[in-house]
C-alpha cells in the first residue's frame, strides 16, 4: 500500500510539472511549487526553494508574488496528503523567515481577507504514520498562524530578534504554540516533521529572548523613574 501511494504520489507530480509547462503563465514558479512540495518524503529542495525566493524577490512585480501565495495556498488546501501539506508550510515559513518583506506584507494582505494557514480539519489517514503527522501538520500550521498575528498586532519579526513594544499577549501566545509543538507519536521520529521542528525550536528561543529583554527593560523603568511607574509597567509585563 505505502509502495502504492509513493507511485501514485510521483505520477500526480510529475503531472503537475507537465502541466505547468503547457498551460502556466507563471510555468517557472508553478514547477518550482510542485517540486519543493512533491510527495517525496524529504525537506524541499533548496534549488527550488530559491526559485521560490527568487520570483518573490523585491525585483519581481507584486503580481507575480502575489500568484505566488495564491499557488502556494492553492497546493495546501487542495492536497489530503500530510507530506506535500507539511512541505507546503516549511516553504511558507521559509519565506516569512528569509524572503524579501514584500512576500511578508503581500501574505498579511491576503491573509487578512481569509486564512490561508487554516489546517484545522486537515488529516490523512492513510497509515498510523500519517494520521500521527496530521496532528502535528495542524499543530504547525497554528504556530505559523500566530506568527503572523505577532506580527500583525506587534510588528514583531522573530528574526529581528527584538520586541519593541509590551510583550502583548500575541507575543505571550506565540510563545504558547511554539511550546507545543512537541511532536507524537510516530511522528516523533520522522525525519520531515524534525526538519520543521528544528526551524520552529530556533524561532522559540528567540521569542523568549525577546520576552525576557523587553521584561528587563520594563523592570529597569521601574527603577530608573520611581514607584509611580510600577503599577503600568507591571500590568505590561504581567504573564
Amino acid at each position: 500500500m505505502g509502495s502504492w501511494r509513493k507511485a501514485y504520489g510521483a505520477l500526480k507530480d510529475s503531472t503537475r510539472v507537465g502541466l505547468a509547462k503547457v498551460h502556466s503563465d507563471f510555468k517557472d514558479l508553478d514547477i518550482a511549487i510542485v517540486k519543493a512540495t512533491n510527495h517525496v518524503e524529504c525537506p524541499p529542495k533548496e534549488r527550488h526553494v530559491r526559485k521560490i525566493f527568487l520570483a518573490t524577490s523585491m525585483t519581481r512585480p507584486r503580481a507575480d508574488v502575489a500568484y505566488c501565495i495564491y499557488a502556494l495556498s492553492r497546493r495546501l488546501s487542495k492536497t489530503k496528503n500530510w507530506t506535500v501539506a507539511l512541505k507546503t508550510l516549511i516553504v511558507i515559513h521559509r519565506l516569512l523567515r528569509e524572503g524579501d518583506p514584500t512576500f511578508k506584507e503581500e501574505f498579511l494582505a491576503h491573509s487578512h481577507k481569509r486564512n490561508l494557514l487554516h489546517m484545522a480539519n486537515f488529516k490523512d489517514g492513510s497509515s498510523p504514520l500519517a494520521w500521527d503527522c496530521s496532528a502535528w501538520v495542524r499543530t504547525y500550521a497554528l504556530f505559523l498562524e500566530e506568527r503572523l498575528e505577532c506580527f500583525r498586532n506587534l510588528k514583531y519579526d522573530i528574526e529581528t530578534e527584538r520586541l519593541m513594544r509590551s510583550p502583548q499577549h500575541s507575543a505571550k501566545q506565540l510563545l504558547f504554540r511554539l511550546m507545543g509543538c512537541q511532536p507524537e507519536g510516530l511522528a516523533c521520529s520522522n525525519y520531515l516533521i524534525q526538519y520543521a521542528l528544528a526551524l520552529a525550536l530556533e524561532e522559540s528561543f528567540k521569542t523568549y529572548c525577546a520576552i525576557n529583554d523587553r521584561i528587563i527593560n520594563l523592570v529597569d523603568m521601574v527603577n530608573i523613574s520611581g514607584s509611580h511607574w510600577y503599577d503600568p509597567v507591571l500590568r505590561e509585563a504581567e504573564v
